[in-house]
């Protein structure tokens, strides 16, 4: 018979089976067991039972409010338990059987399986309790830290119970895992309200008093701002904290410092914790920078570290942009006065940007580049200012006009005077510089539209001797040629020194009335050592101009005496020293804007062009007058005589001013055309006389316009280029006729007179000083080419054929007419027959004159 298998051994085997379904490796090798060997096992799994519910009791006892319904599972387990006991001797007693048959067997198995599972279900109820258990203890830790205000002690316990919590291994919807969630949620809520009690009592502000408080530790020295930065991280407020705090400080202290509007403005002081405003300061940018390092220091020591760039974030990016454009932009000159204020406030930029770097401060880029760049900032604000100042008052209109005085000298000796006084004064003379010539630059006639041409403006002086010229003898003879071939007045045949002054003694101005054509001077008595003398040869001419010239170089000459106190070299504008050469560019850009935008301005008012004429001749000159004056000045430095470089602005202003002269001509030409009716002939027109009298009127009325305005060359010049478009259409038109019968030419006769009557316009009593006389001739054929044509024409119209053939062949009609265009009017006004025939082959046989 077996031996009784040790009860110890059966006992640990059964409960090997039932915690951890888990069998003896040799239990096919155990004996048979007895009824007396079962008994230890049966009472080591009472034991077991009695042990597991009373650990269980123990659990529910400590979580006897929160986990009542997990008693009841106990309990349940319990009778699990018991059941499990019934079933394991129900084993017991079919073990003891003789005969167990297979259902038995498998019985068995299903029963030992959901014992397993059983231990295992309580096992992880277990866990699930003793993690609650810990749960609820780590809450309790957190009350107590709290209501002994050790608010991080609180906040870490609660944030190891939240831990702890999810570790649990229970779904979120368990109602004890709910309570506890409720009471976690409840106790940081509590702990909310202290930490803002905290925080409030370190962070105060008065906005009433404009001041703020900041504490680096609470009232009762429990928390530091250290800490309360830990807080504001646990309950995610750091930003929000943060922004409230610049909110405030910018409303009641750094917002009504710098307001630049304001009146009255205070400065700012510190005092341990508190920062405030105080007692009156001034608009200066230096007092505004240093109340604003209080402001940013202050600030910078009393947040922690890890707050400062969030802070300063916010701040920065309010202030700067302020600074910048409300109080540093304002102090930028627009001139070198109030520059010392300027590179103050450059330096002292520089400095508070130092000190806010040093002090932990990011985002300081643009006041840093302001600092770099103001100089090219000033350099820009002169530049906004000559612009804003030249369109300003081009926008209040041209203003009252004026009246200048244009001199030019020249040198000429003896022996040039005396041609000057034999050939009209000048006539054949050096035309000097005064202007790019006219003929070059605007494709026009020379003759006609040149306003500068020194060949014009010195017939000119056939009447104009006094104002126009000076050091003539005002007894010069003058002899009149009332012959209509020459129509101009002829030059005396007294000595050419007698003429020009040269004795000593002789006035200061002096008279001569030159004349077109001449006599050959007589021979001079004087020295050779006379003729090689020189004199100085004066020109001058009143003419008006604008209100708008004298501003603007002003503004011009201001701008280039402040570069040129750039260049000195004692370190008074260092600072913007490097800034000369823009600053030397400026007048080009002053003078382009002149006249991009000035034709419209000087188009609103009657006779603008020939104003803007003026003006732009009137610049040009001055600031010829100021390049010359500036490189002989000894206070102007060697580095700023080169800079100066006003050349290609002075013959663009030329350039300009003729191109507003050709515009105006072009303008009333084309008005004029139009009232002879354009391209329709004269002679075609049923009011043909009614047009030439518009025309004639539109000439006069301009004459009227633009005498207060031009200078007497220049407003012969452009009143004779009318009267010579007068003419030249008269005259094209009777060309252009295949026959013209007595009637049409006494028509066209009476419309070239009315045309000529334009002669009172020049008159030399009309253009001078001098007094008018019953022989004086009219000067309009020196500025229109095609008087003496137009005359000659009417002389033609009305002449027989014996007296046209006179006009060609002993008259001077060859010098303004061709053989063809002569014959064509023969041709034209006269019946062909053989005297006809004679007559035009007298007339080609006949060399014309020439000039």
């Amino acid at each position: 018979m077996a031996a009784a298998m040790d009860p110890v051994k059966i006992g640990d085997a059964i409960m090997a089976f039932a915690l951890n379904g888990r069998f003896p490796e040799d239990a096919d090798a155990l004996p048979p067991v007895s009824a007396t060997d079962l008994q230890p096992a049966v009472e080591s799994l009472e034991r077991a039972g009695d042990e597991l519910e009373a650990e269980i009791h123990q659990i529910n006892e400590e979580t006897k409010d929160d986990v009542t319904e997990w008693a009841k599972n106990a309990k349940s387990l319990q009778e699990d338990i018991i059941r499990s006991k019934t079933m394991a001797n129900e084993i017991i007693r079919q073990s003891e059987a003789p005969d167990v048959s297979g259902e038995a067997i498998l019985d068995a198995e299903e029963k030992v399986a959901f014992i397993n599972r059983e231990v295992q279900y309580s096992q992880q109820l277990h866990e699930v309790l003793s993690g609650i258990r810990k749960v609820n203890g780590l809450l309790n830790q957190s009350e107590q830290a709290l209501a002994d205000r050790r608010i991080l002690d609180s906040l870490r316990l609660l944030e190891e119970s939240w831990a702890a919590l999810d570790n649990v291994g229970a779904a979120r919807s368990c109602r004890a895992i709910r309570l506890l969630d409720v009471r976690a949620f409840e106790l940081k809520a509590s702990a909310y309200e202290i930490f803002n009690q905290i925080w409030k009592s370190m962070v105060n502000f008065d906005i009433d008093s404009a001041t703020i408080t900041i504490r680096d530790r609470s009232q009762d020295g429990k928390m530091t701002l250290a800490d309360a930065a830990i807080g504001l991280k646990a309950y995610k407020e750091v930003d929000e904290r943060l922004e409230q705090l610049w909110h405030n400080l910018n409303t009641s202290i750094v917002a009504p410092r710098m307001d630049y509007k304001a009146t009255s403005l205070r400065s700012i002081s510190t005092q341990a914790d508190d920062l405030s405003l105080s007692g009156p300061t001034d608009h200066s940018i230096g007092n505004l920078l240093r109340d604003l390092e209080t402001v940013f220091v202050f600030v910078a020591k009393k947040l922690p570290s890890d707050l400062l760039p969030i802070f300063s974030s916010l701040m920065v990016a309010d202030v700067i942009p302020k600074l910048t454009h409300e109080w540093l932009d304002t102090v930028v000159p627009s001139s070198l006065q109030n520059m010392d204020a300027f590179q103050y406030a450059i330096e002292r930029t520089q400095q508070f940007c130092a000190v806010l770097t040093e002090n932990g401060y990011t985002g300081l880029e643009k006041v840093n580049t302001w600092a770099e760049k103001a100089p090219m900032t000033w350099l820009g604000k002169c530049r906004d200012t000559a612009l804003d100042s030249v369109r300003g008052r081009l926008m209040n209109g041209i203003g009252q006009p004026k009246q200048v005085e244009k001199v030019e000298r020249h040198m000429v000796t003896v022996a040039e005077g005396k041609e000057l006084a034999t050939t009209g004064a000048g006539a054949s003379a050096d035309t000097g510089d005064w202007n790019v010539d006219w003929g070059d630059a605007w494709n026009e006639d020379l003759p006609v539209d040149n306003p500068d041409n020194k060949t014009n403006d010195v017939h000119m002086n056939e009447d104009d001797g006094a104002d126009a010229w000076g050091g003539w003898d005002d007894n010069a003879e003058e002899s009149n040629n009332t012959d209509l071939g020459d129509g101009v007045a002829g030059g005396g045949d007294d000595d050419g020194a007698e003429a020009w002054g040269w004795d000593d003694d002789a006035p200061a101005e002096q008279t001569l009335k030159p004349a077109a054509k001449s006599k050959p001077a007589t021979k001079t008595t004087k020295s050779k050592h006379q003729s090689e003398q020189t004199r100085e040869f004066i020109l001058k001419e009143t003419y008006s101009i604008s209100s708008m010239p004298e501003p603007v170089l002003e503004l011009i000459f201001a701008i280039l005496e402040d570069g040129m106190a750039l260049t000195r070299e004692d370190g008074e504008y260092s600072l913007v020293a490097g800034t000369a050469p823009g600053l030397f560019g400026l007048p080009t850009f002053a003078l382009a804007l002149f006249r991009a935008i000035s034709p419209h301005y000087y188009s609103l008012g009657a006779g603008g062009n020939m104003y803007l004429y003026n003006d732009a001749m009137y610049l040009a000159e001055k600031l010829g007058e100021f390049s010359d004056n500036w490189k002989e000045r000894e206070d102007v430095t060697p580095r700023a005589k080169t800079m100066l470089r006003l050349d290609n602005d002075i013959k663009t202003l030329q350039s300009f001013a003729n191109r507003s002269y050709a515009a105006e001509m072009n303008i009333q030409r084309t008005v004029l055309r139009d009232l002879l009716g354009d391209s329709q002939s004269l002679l075609q027109q049923d009011e043909m006389e009614a047009a030439v009298e518009a025309g004639t009127v539109r000439i006069r009325t301009m004459a009227s316009t633009w005498e207060p305005i031009l200078a007497r060359s220049v407003w012969s010049q452009a009143i004779g280029s009318l009267a010579d478009t007068l003419a030249k259409r008269l005259i094209s038109d009777v060309l252009e006729m295949s026959s013209i019968g007595q009637e049409e030419a006494y028509s066209i006769a009476n419309l070239i007179s009315t045309a000529t009557e334009l002669d009172d316009l020049f008159l030399p009593s009309k253009l001078g000083d001098t007094e008018a006389t019953e022989d004086e001739v009219p000067t309009t054929a020196q500025y229109a080419p095609n008087w003496l044509r137009l005359k000659y024409l009417s002389e033609v119209l009305q002449s027989n054929l014996n007296e046209v053939k006179y006009l060609w062949c002993d008259s001077e009609l060859s010098l303004y007419f061709t053989v063809d265009e002569v014959v064509d009017l023969i041709k034209a006004s006269f019946e062909e027959n053989a005297r006809t025939r004679d007559a035009i082959r007298e007339i080609r046989a006949k060399e014309p004159l020439s000039i």
